[in-house]
């Protein structure tokens, strides 16, 4: 049976175990300061506190249901339509440059070579040539032409996954004792998913939506530029490394790789996430979803702060759970013997 990287999705949840709880302050830090009149929280720490002073540990942990399922489809279809779509995309560059340096040189049958070269490429041939065309040789080096848009193509689409589970997991995270919300407007995300259905119909569950395919489109091509880049130029400088350390030196980029990547993707797009968590929050169902709309506010009362509200804790959370996953990735394309692009 053949193996691709979605079958990397079951072991994907390890980073949720890393970065939850530091979720759940950020989700409430950015409710509470960017959204009400007055700060509730100084900071993460403050925040940290006030939860487990009123809701005790569990209140950490608000939303984990909806958050495991969410986060083993989306690292199954990121990774997956990520990888997939830069082999698709490789393949189609490959041809255009075969096919122009082929008119440059008048090549004769070039319908026929073209094919035989497509064929080649499906059949995972190859891999194991290398292609002196006009100067240049396909030596593993990113890609950017091929990264970004495969990355945001895997954002756009996991982006129908992650904005149910995480409306669901942001409403239960804003609950509690030491809340703005009802803390006993929902159980469970069940609960919270049946009651948005019935009060704003299917569509009120994918409030947000527009937000979220924006912040993983973007975040995305961000990630996966950052951590390819790393990734390789950290491979160049360790190539002459003994084979006897190959793994540990592997595991050492994944995780500077990861962690860089995940730092990148926050700093980039953390705004969008602070309008997606005020959007998707608010209790009024004709509240602006409009995310542009909602930074501007937020700019007009605390200014670029404010759109950046929960920073720290989600560069805390960001490093050691990008790092997870991604050394987890790895290790599983290994395992599987999954051949990379």
């Amino acid at each position: 049976m053949h193996k691709t990287e979605l079958d990397y999705g079951p072991l994907a949840p390890e980073s949720v175990f890393i970065g939850l709880n530091i979720y759940t302050f950020q989700v409430k830090l950015q409710k509470h300061n960017a959204e009400a009149n007055k700060m509730k929280y100084k900071n993460g720490m403050h925040c940290t506190a006030r939860i487990l002073k009123t809701e005790g540990v569990k209140g950490l942990y608000r939303g984990a249901t909806s958050s495991f399922v969410g986060v083993a489809f989306e690292s199954s279809l990121i990774f997956g339509i990520y990888s997939q779509a830069k082999q698709a995309l490789q393949v189609c560059v490959l041809v255009l440059l075969f096919e122009e340096t082929a008119s440059s040189r008048g090549w004769m049958q070039l319908e026929l070579s073209c094919f035989c070269f497509c064929l080649l490429v499906l059949m995972d041939i190859s891999g194991h040539f290398f292609f002196h065309l006009k100067g240049g040789v396909q030596n593993g080096k990113p890609q950017p032409h091929v990264i970004i848009p495969s990355a945001a193509f895997g954002g756009a689409l996991i982006s129908f996954v992650l904005c149910p589970s995480e409306l669901m997991k942001c409403r239960m995270q804003v609950q509690g004792t030491d809340s703005l919300v009802n803390s006993r407007a929902y159980r469970s995300p069940l609960d919270c998913a049946i009651k948005t259905i019935k009060a704003e119909g299917v569509p009120g569950i994918f409030r947000g939506g527009f937000t979220t395919l924006l912040r993983e489109s973007i975040g995305n091509a961000v990630f996966f530029s950052t951590y390819e880049y790393v990734r390789y130029f950290m491979h160049r400088k360790l190539k002459d490394a003994s084979s006897a350390s190959t793994n540990l030196i592997d595991v050492g980029v994944g995780i500077m790789s990861g962690g860089l990547g995940g730092i990148a993707f926050w700093s980039a797009v953390l705004p969008l996430d602070v309008a997606k968590t005020i959007i998707q929050t608010a209790p009024d169902k004709s509240s602006t979803r409009n995310p542009f709309q909602v930074l501007k506010s937020i700019y007009g009362r605390s200014g670029l702060g404010g759109c950046y509200t929960g920073l720290g804790p989600t560069i805390v959370r960001a490093f050691p759970a990008n790092a997870a996953a991604i050394v987890t990735w790895e290790l599983a394309v290994k395992v599987l013997g999954i051949k990379r692009g």
